[in-house]
C-alpha cells in the first residue's frame, strides 16, 4: 500500500475512534442513601433496570451509604472532574460552587409533588439544566422530595417558634429566612444529621421526609411537622451525572436515559406521596407529637421568605435572577 494511502487510512480511522462513545466500562452511581430502604435508592435501581432493558452493554455500580467514600458534598466536585460518572445529589450540596442551585430548596416556590413535576420540561427546568452544563453536570432525572420540621425540644409552627433553635436547612439562602426568625443554622449533609442531634449540635432541623425515616431520625427528636397542605422544604434530588460522561453517550444511548428517567420520575413522585405518610407513621410510633402547617404559619414563612432568601437569591446573578422569575410562573 502507498505510504500516502496507509498514513491517510490510519488518520481516518483514528477519527472514527474518536467520534465513537468512550464511556467508561462501568458507570459508578454514587450516593449518601441506605440501600433497598430510601425511595432516592430504589428510583436508582429502576433507572439502571430500565436503561439495561434497552442497552445491556451499559454497565452500572451503584454505591449506596457513601460506600464509595466520597462525601456527599464532594460528589458534585468528582462530576465536575468526570472521576465518577453518576450521583443521586441533593442539588443545594452544589451552591458553594453553583449559589444559582439555591433555587432547588428556594422556601414558597414548590407546593405539591404534581407542582413539581409540572415544572418538567418547562423554561424553568432548561435554564436549571443549561446552569448544571456551564458547572460540568447534567441533570438525568427530576426527582423533588418533600419534607419538614423535627424539634427536640418544641413543636414547630410559624418563624416565631424557631428562636433559639439550632437548626439545620441545607442551604445558604433558606437559613438567612431562619436566621431572621432567630434560629442558629448550621450546615450540614444529610448523613450528618443524626449524630448532630445526639451530641446537641443540633436541636432541630429540615430535610425530606425519607432522609427523616431511612436515618431514623425520629428516634433523635419528639416533635414533627409535616404533612397536611402546606409544606415549607422541597428540594431537587435527582440523578446527575458528569457532563464529560452523558456527552460520551452516543445519541441513542441519551435517549435510553432520558426514557428510563421518565419511567423513574413517575415512581418517585409516586413514592414521595407515601414517604411524607411513612414519617408521620414512624413519629407517631416512636411517641412523638406530629403535626402540620397551618395556612396562617406556612403564609407567614413565606412573607419572610420574600423578604430574605428570595432578594438574597435574586442578587446572586443574572441567571438566579431568571430562574426564580421562570419557576414563579408555573403554577
Amino acid at each position: 500500500m502507498n505510504s500516502r494511502i496507509r498514513q491517510g487510512a490510519l488518520a481516518l480511522i483514528a477519527t472514527a475512534a474518536l467520534a465513537l462513545p468512550a464511556l467508561a466500562q462501568e458507570i459508578k452511581i454514587s450516593h449518601q442513601f441506605k440501600a433497598n430502604t430510601d425511595g432516592r435508592d430504589k428510583a436508582t435501581r429502576l433507572f439502571v433496570e430500565e436503561v439495561n432493558k434497552k442497552d445491556a452493554n451499559l454497565k452500572f455500580r451503584i454505591y449506596p451509604g457513601s460506600s464509595l467514600n466520597i462525601k456527599p458534598v464532594a460528589q458534585f466536585d468528582a462530576l465536575q472532574a468526570g472521576t465518577l460518572e453518576m450521583a443521586v445529589f441533593p442539588m443545594s450540596y452544589a451552591v458553594g460552587k453553583v449559589p444559582e442551585m439555591s433555587i432547588t430548596i428556594m422556601p414558597g416556590t414548590i407546593t405539591s409533588v404534581d407542582h413539581a413535576m409540572r415544572l418538567k420540561g418547562t423554561a424553568f427546568h432548561k435554564k436549571l439544566q443549561d446552569v448544571a452544563h456551564k458547572n460540568g453536570v447534567h441533570i438525568v432525572t427530576w426527582w423533588w422530595t418533600p419534607g419538614g420540621f423535627a424539634s427536640k425540644i418544641r413543636e414547630i409552627g410559624g418563624p416565631d417558634t424557631v428562636k433559639g433553635e439550632k437548626m439545620r436547612a441545607a442551604d445558604p439562602t433558606f437559613e438567612s429566612m431562619l436566621k431572621a426568625a432567630g434560629a442558629s443554622v448550621i450546615n450540614i449533609a444529610s448523613n450528618e444529621i443524626y449524630p448532630s442531634l445526639q451530641s446537641g449540635v443540633l436541636t432541630s432541623t429540615l430535610t425530606s421526609a425519607e432522609t427523616f425515616v431511612s436515618m431514623r431520625i425520629y428516634e433523635q427528636t419528639k416533635f414533627a411537622t409535616v404533612g397536611g397542605d402546606y409544606t415549607l422544604w422541597w428540594l431537587l434530588q435527582p440523578l446527575v451525572m458528569s457532563k464529560a460522561a452523558w456527552d460520551k453517550l452516543s445519541p441513542a444511548q441519551r435517549k435510553i436515559f432520558e426514557e428510563a428517567a421518565n419511567k423513574s420520575d413517575e415512581f418517585f413522585a409516586a413514592g414521595q406521596r407515601e414517604a411524607v405518610k411513612r414519617m408521620e407513621e414512624a413519629y407517631v410510633k416512636a411517641g412523638a407529637k406530629v403535626r402540620a402547617l397551618t395556612k396562617a404559619e406556612f403564609d407567614a414563612w413565606i412573607d419572610l421568605a420574600k423578604k430574605t432568601s428570595w432578594p438574597e437569591y435574586s442578587a446572586k446573578s443574572a441567571d438566579a435572577k431568571e430562574l426564580l422569575e421562570l419557576i414563579a410562573k408555573v403554577k
